[in-house]
Order: structure tokens, then C-alpha cells, then sequence
């Protein structure tokens, strides 16, 4: 049997991942049978656009519990011990520089489980926290995006 995959994830993003869970196991997914019970009561199942609707969210709220409670049977949680200031690694905050034009820019790079741009932290799979992994402050390092390459200084990691 192939090991199961890895998630590397910080204590607060297991806790939310835990918070999500409870969530859809508790809410959401009363919430969805009551919604097939009501498209039920509409007749014919088989035009029944409500109906389908419904067993559609149903089927995506089941399979995101059993992602979920994949995730966290198979998490590892960075130790922030483990995490130094020197070099770049799972669970840092890097700011860098992009060159020529200095736009400066700050990210923590985290497991895919807890990934969200939009709060600053990346995966570890992206292909920016890939090229920084194991660099070190001062480093110049050629990040591939999907615009095209972009050169970028590490100028501080936490």
C-alpha cells in the first residue's frame, strides 16, 4: 500500500481545518438534507433541477469532510522551533524584493492544506515557495511564474 501523503501545517491552521470540519458535519450537512427533503416533496425526481442541485452540494460536502479528515489524520505540524531566521524553510515569513523595480513583498510559506494568498501563505508546492526553500538572506533567485520568470532578493525571513 503507497504511503499516504504528508500535510505540513502550522497548530492554528490544523485548529481552523478542525473548526471547518465541525462546521460541515454539524451544520452544512443538516443544512443539505433538509434542502433533499424539500426538492423531494416537489415530485418528479427526474426534472427536478432543485433536487439535483442539492444531492450535487451534498456530494461535494461529504467529499470535503473525507479530505479533511484525511488531512488531518496526516498531519505534521511544523515546529516552529525548527524554523530559524537564516534560512528559508516550511513554516517562514520571507519578504523579497522583485528586481530591477523593487516591489517589495511578504509571504509565509505553509503546507497546501492551509495555502491562502489572500492572507499571505503559500504552498509549499507553489512555484515561488519552491524556489526560495533553502535560500538564504541576500539570495537572488529566479522564480518561475506563469507570466514568465521573475528575478526576486530575499531581503528577510522570520
Amino acid at each position: 500500500m503507497a504511503a499516504e501523503k504528508e500535510y505540513p501545517m502550522t497548530l492554528e491552521g490544523k485548529e481552523k481545518l478542525l473548526q471547518e470540519l465541525e462546521y460541515l458535519k454539524t451544520v452544512k450537512r443538516k443544512e443539505v438534507v433538509e434542502r433533499i427533503k424539500i426538492a423531494r416533496s416537489f415530485g418528479d425526481l427526474s426534472e427536478n433541477s432543485e433536487y439535483d442541485s442539492a444531492k450535487e452540494e451534498q456530494a461535494f460536502v461529504e467529499g470535503r469532510i473525507t479530505t479533511i479528515e484525511n488531512m488531518i489524520r496526516n498531519a505534521r505540524i511544523i515546529d516552529e522551533d525548527e524554523i530559524n531566521g537564516d534560512t528559508v524553510s516550511l513554516g517562514s515569513s520571507v519578504t523579497f524584493i522583485e528586481l530591477p523595480d523593487g516591489e517589495e513583498e511578504t509571504y509565509t510559506i505553509v503546507g497546501s492544506a492551509e495555502a491562502d494568498p489572500f492572507e499571505g501563505k503559500i504552498s509549499n508546492d507553489s512555484p515561488i515557495a519552491k524556489s526560495l526553500l533553502g535560500r538564504k538572506v541576500d539570495d537572488e533567485v529566479a522564480v518561475q511564474t506563469p507570466g514568465g520568470e521573475m528575478l526576486v532578493k530575499i531581503i528577510k525571513i522570520n
